[in-house]
């Protein structure tokens, strides 16, 4: 688990993108990395600063799909043949809540992970935006735009039992009032928590 010390800045600067540069992975050497699935996928940690306060953006999926159905992820989807991995971040961004890719500054990556279901190969990279978004959903696979804080996400850390068709299983989780967080993306944002706990004191 990461530690449980704030991460609140005071503006969305050019120190807070350098920063935040430093301590994330670079997106060339990211999507070098091997990780097993069989379909390659990229998903958006889309930070913001409002209130002092570091926030990410989620999805909660449909609860109709017929894969993760319901689930909380970033947003992000499958690779196109021929398309670098972070274009694929971005253009399903927008297809999904509508946030223009050129309004997204890329600082870096972070690990790739794996989903068990699946079989995904997930690429995750981070972007600043300007806080204040309006999204526009994609109706055929988000239910909700949820903009949580990351201290309110640090405090919600939990390990928890639960079920996987009938099997029961010990996990990092993340819950933030009824907004339960884990799996994959669980293993993103923790990967992400722990490299703002590298970031100088604001």
């Amino acid at each position: 688990m990461a530690r449980s010390c704030s991460t609140s800045v005071s503006s969305a600067s050019s120190s807070l993108s350098d920063a935040l540069r430093a301590v994330l992975l670079d997106p060339a050497e990211a999507t070098a990395l091997q990780v097993h699935g069989r379909t390659q996928a990229a998903v958006l940690a889309a930070l913001y600063v409002d209130g002092g306060d570091l926030h990410a953006v989620f999805t909660r999926r449909r609860d109709d799909l017929r894969s993760h159905a319901g689930e909380i992820s970033f947003p992000g989807g499958r690779r196109d043949p021929g398309e670098a991995l972070q274009v694929t971040a971005l253009r399903e961004t927008e297809e999904e809540i509508g946030l223009p890719r050129e309004h997204v500054e890329i600082l870096g990556a972070l690990t790739p992970t794996p989903t068990v279901a699946t079989s995904y190969a997930v690429y995750p990279f981070v972007g600043l935006i300007d806080p204040g978004k309006e999204w526009t959903l994609s109706p055929r696979e988000v239910d909700a735009v949820l903009e949580l804080s990351i201290s309110d996400l640090r405090a919600g850390y939990d390990r928890r039992r639960m079920l996987r068709r009938g099997v029961p299983f010990r996990t990092d989780t993340y819950v933030v009032g009824e907004d339960l967080i884990w799996g994959a993306t669980a293993r993103i944002l923790a990967d992400l928590l722990a490299r703002l706990d590298a970031l100088p004191p604001a």
